[in-house]
């Protein structure tokens, strides 16, 4: 049964009238396709008109819904020819960080992510999109590789947030994503990262240190996730809601923050609605950046790089 978010309700009572209809004219013989054409525009009508007018605490339940596509599954759709690279040659795998080499029309790339899992079984192999030190050491790795072999890097990221269990501190969360910071602002090859549904704190950034920063329409971005921030502010992670407004998590907002480069548009209800299309959208914004930095020489796309990460925020001198 499809997941369905509260404030889709609405949309949902419209479809069941439809489905009523659509069995009482075929146990009754009555025509009644005028009816059912109606109900439909208005289902479609109520369904852009939700989804133009969406609240910061309703993109953040778009971003997790279960059935929205995992980096495995944009993977599939705009590459081929993918092989896994395992291991952070310290003896371990984590399976929250995929990565590996694989062609773009045609060419070839490095293209790393943080994996969901679709059923519980999943989501306890990939630890629930949660890294481990090991997992952004592997991407270190892989970063590592791709720079050796003049190969062009793609990130994929839907995280909330770095594993902050006890034996990750132990084992070094803090210094590896630091690490990952440092190296990734040094490499001499474009680097695209698109977030694609969440990315929170440094286990997003630990991955996004990038030329060309985009996010999905309904994806957010964010120092902390809204409930934590909630907890922090208010003593009440119920106000999630209130922290997501104030925290401007949305591609709209950090687009205008100068935080990323690009929104790419989704599909009219998100993109677990048409993976294809979502798929296909990403390829084509991937595709352009790469263009364009291929362009630029070794300084110059450090330079930029350097720059775009110095300029963010916003402050007033006393």
């Amino acid at each position: 049964m499809a997941t369905v978010l509260d404030f889709e309700k609405p949309i949902v009572d419209i479809q069941n009238k439809i489905e009523e209809l659509k069995k009482l004219s075929e146990n009754s013989g009555l025509d009644l396709e005028l009816q059912i054409q109606s109900f439909e525009k208005q289902a479609e009508d109520k369904k852009k008109e939700l989804y133009s007018t969406l609240k910061p605490s309703q993109k953040l339940q778009i971003a997790r819904h279960p059935e929205r596509p995992k980096f495995l599954d944009y993977v599939n759709l705009m590459c081929t020819d993918f092989i896994e690279l395992h291991g952070d040659r310290e003896g371990m795998d984590d399976r929250a960080i995929i990565g590996g080499l694989a062609k773009l029309n045609g060419k070839p790339i490095m293209i790393i992510g943080i994996q969901k899992g679709k059923s519980t079984k999943e989501n306890l192999e990939y630890n629930f999109g949660m890294p481990q030190p090991q997992g952004y050491r592997k991407a270190l790795r892989l970063f590592k590789h791709a720079n050796k072999f003049n190969m062009p890097i793609v990130t994929i990221i839907d995280t909330p947030g770095a594993y902050p269990g006890i034996k990750a501190e132990e084992t070094g969360q803090g210094a590896a994503i630091a690490m990952n910071l440092r190296e990734m602002s040094k490499l001499s090859v474009p680097i695209v990262s698109i977030i694609t549904g969440e990315g929170c704190s440094g286990g997003a950034l630990g991955l996004a240190v990038s030329d060309r920063v985009m996010m999905l329409e309904h994806a957010y971005y964010t120092v902390i996730s809204p409930e934590g921030c909630a907890s922090i502010l208010w003593r009440d992670a119920s106000r999630f809601s209130d922290a997501a407004e104030a925290l401007k998590i949305t591609s709209k907002d950090l687009l205008e923050l100068d935080i990323i480069d690009e929104e790419i548009p989704e599909p009219l209800g998100g993109a677990h609605t048409d993976y294809n299309v979502t798929a296909s959208a990403m390829k084509s914004s991937i595709e352009k950046a790469l263009e364009e930095l291929s362009q630029l020489s070794i300084e110059e796309l450090r330079n930029q790089r350097y720059e775009k990460f110095r300029k963010m925020g916003r402050f007033i001198e006393g």
